[in-house]
């Protein structure tokens, strides 16, 4: 249980508005746009709320905070490494009405991309999962590492693509249930004026190492994202809710998600 709830933590992209326009005079259209490019040329300071509920926890409520810094890295004039640290953050109840509350597994995502693209955009590059859980729900006590890639079209109002990634256990405890971890995030955003946008970014994974009927957790839903600013500060802010019509028996059913982040656009020079 404490593995897959770790990899579950540290996994999730969801929520993929990862955001990176550029220029200092683009429309809330423009820039609610570019924020839909999980490997565009921005820094970014998501912070991505997650409360599931139903399902394995029945009445109660467990809160996953994703910390989720995305900073681009100049390699060359043709290519782009856009590094991303998910931070995760569990609050998760236990029997007897107590509750654990503390960091799970960290990981470090790397994508190259290339600097200049068409309506094609597409980053690939390595994905590690770096053993610091503090509490013991979440501790997995292995190293893991495996391919992580991301590909999307942008077509008038829709920017739809996938992002997909595998972790394998590479060190670290060597007993018990280890990480082999599949997870794809198929993202559809539809563009409307004014910065909305109707969006689905559902998390589907796959724990290999868990028995048969306990593997997939596969989410359906659909939420609303918005562009704007608070003072100077350009922001998105983004809600969406998910019901797993597939899930291990300990699992939630229900997912709430709330995204707020900061924007950094790059001025022109």
């Amino acid at each position: 249980m404490s593995v897959r709830v770790s990899r579950m933590a540290g996994t999730i992209v969801a929520g993929l508005i990862l955001f990176a326009p550029s220029g200092n005079a683009q429309s809330a259209s423009d820039l609610a746009k570019a924020s839909q490019n999980p490997v565009a040329n921005m820094t970014s300071f998501p912070l991505q709320f997650n409360f599931n509920s139903a399902g394995g926890l029945q009445s109660r409520t467990a809160l996953l905070l994703n910390v989720q810094p995305v900073m681009p890295l100049d390699i060359n004039k043709q290519w782009l490494l856009v590094a991303r640290t998910v931070v995760p953050y569990l609050n998760v109840p236990l029997p007897f009405e107590t509750r654990q509350t503390g960091i799970a597994d960290i990981q470090e995502q790397l994508y190259f991309t290339p600097k200049k693209s068409g309506r094609f955009i597409w980053g690939a590059g390595p994905i590690a999962s770096i053993p610091t859980a503090t509490v013991d729900v979440a501790r997995t006590g292995q190293w893991a590492l495996g391919p992580t890639a991301v590909g999307l079209v942008d077509i008038d109002r829709w920017v739809v693509g996938l992002l997909a990634n595998n972790l394998w256990r590479i060190a670290g405890v060597d007993h018990g249930e280890q990480i082999n971890q599949l997870t794809m995030q198929p993202f559809i955003n539809f563009n409307i004026p004014q910065g909305w946008a109707i969006t689905t970014s559902p998390l589907i994974t796959a724990d290999w190492s868990a028995p048969e009927g306990q593997r997939w957790t596969v989410p359906i839903g659909i939420g609303l994202s918005k562009v704007t600013t608070i003072g100077r500060q350009p922001v998105n802010v983004s809600m969406q809710y998910y019901h797993n019509v597939e899930h291990p028996d300990a699992a939630a059913a229900n997912q709430f998600r709330f995204q707020f982040t900061l924007l950094f656009p790059i001025a022109r020079r």
